[in-house]
């Protein structure tokens, strides 16, 4: 099951709850009892083990060799622009 970060509008309480996606959402403050409590947008966190795909081809990739490819692109040649007379 997921854990959600959850805080409240009122009071600013936040916690992390285990929830079910079918579970009914939550909008009680289990501190000031108000109906402001609100799912919040958070990073998920997980860590990937075993030998997948993301193992395979990902994990020895060098990000120098991927930042200067990106950084140093090979500059285009100029052409000229055809002017009509």
């Amino acid at each position: 099951m997921p854990i959600f970060d959850f805080k409240c509008g009122s009071c600013g309480c936040v916690k992390e709850l285990l929830r079910k996606i079918s579970d009914p959402i939550v909008t009680l403050c289990p501190e000031c009892h108000k109906e402001t409590f609100s799912k919040q947008l958070s990073a998920p966190s997980f860590q990937l083990s075993g030998s997948g795909w993301y193992a395979t081809d990902f994990k020895n990739k060098s990000k120098e060799n991927v930042s200067k490819t990106d950084a140093n692109p090979e500059p285009k040649k100029d052409t000229p622009i055809p002017t009509s007379n």
